[in-house]
């Protein structure tokens, strides 16, 4: 199936488009699906439980507390593992990390990283430290699709999502599986506000806005809203607008959205200085040198 077809075939509604994010922008999701099942399923198949205080102060680090916070799970994965070889007490611990040269040269040449594209590239190469990798990653959609339900939406999100959706065109724009993302939108009855859902099936976020808005709209009619370094350098690769959810402040985030955001953007008054002064708040909140790193 070709998913990239259903953003090209997008056709306006309105005059405006808004991408917006999904975990950890709409819903408070990222810390419940990094701490309880991101990283419990890495340390059982990585069998790292000996160095889970570091791993997970790694992961935790790159998933939720910096500027590579909100990426795709794979190059996380990647980075996760690079910091952790640079660590002394990795080093001491005599600990073996995997070889991810693979998963790599996979991450190089694919832009729609998910489990059914690693499972084609591992079914042609057979290489067992990519077979690891996708058994984690199963695992881990397999447990939050189980035990994961109802978390709702911050409070100002649903009542943007209700105000916008009268005159913009909605997509999500998220790095997450498109089933879970779908369970996630049904279940708090948003998804009658979004034109469609796009996933990691469906290729970059970057791509997400070239195809779906593109060309179609005035550039300074599209907006992206996004909690992660990730959506901001999508919206700017396109030439778009950006409007950052604070990580720890995303109710107060969204509630400026509402009360001043949203009238500067529909009134053609997001200017470069308003955009620039939200992303220079929003820099600060992640940091791209980890805490380990300046107390050494």
């Amino acid at each position: 199936m070709d998913h990239q077809s259903v953003l090209r075939d997008l056709q306006p509604h309105h005059d405006y488009f808004i991408g917006i994010d999904s975990d950890g922008c709409v819903f408070d999701s990222m810390e419940v699906k990094q701490k309880e099942f991101f990283i419990p399923a890495a340390l059982r198949y990585f069998n790292l439980f000996h160095v889970s205080k570091v791993i997970r102060e790694t992961w935790e680090f790159v998933n939720l507390y910096s500027s590579f916070r909100g990426g795709n799970r794979f190059p996380a994965m990647v980075k996760v593992f690079e910091l952790l070889s640079e660590r002394e007490e990795i080093k001491k611990s005599g600990i073996k990390l995997p070889d991810l040269t693979s998963l790599k040269e996979w991450i190089k040449t694919e832009t729609k990283l998910g489990n059914a594209t690693l499972r084609k590239y591992y079914e042609t190469n057979f290489d067992q430290s990519l077979e690891v990798v996708l058994r984690w990653s199963e695992n881990v959609n397999r447990e939050i699709g189980e035990w994961l339900h109802d978390i709702p939406p911050f409070f100002h999100a649903k009542k943007a999502m209700e105000e916008i959706s009268g005159f913009a065109d909605i997509i999500v724009v998220s790095q997450t599986p498109n089933e879970a993302l779908e369970r996630e939108w049904l279940e708090n009855d948003l998804k009658k506000y979004v034109r469609m859902i796009a996933a990691q099936e469906h290729g970059t976020k970057a791509e997400h806005i070239a195809l779906a808005a593109k060309g179609k709209y005035s550039d300074n009619r599209i907006l992206l809203i996004g909690d992660a370094f990730g959506d901001l350098n999508a919206a700017k690769s396109n030439g778009v607008l950006f409007y950052p959810i604070i990580p720890g402040r995303e109710d107060k985030s969204w509630e400026r959205f509402l009360n001043e955001g949203l009238e500067k953007f529909v009134s053609g008054t997001f200017t470069e200085k308003y955009e620039e002064s939200l992303i220079s708040e929003f820099r600060k909140s992640l940091p791209e040198i980890p805490l380990w790193r300046t107390t050494h």
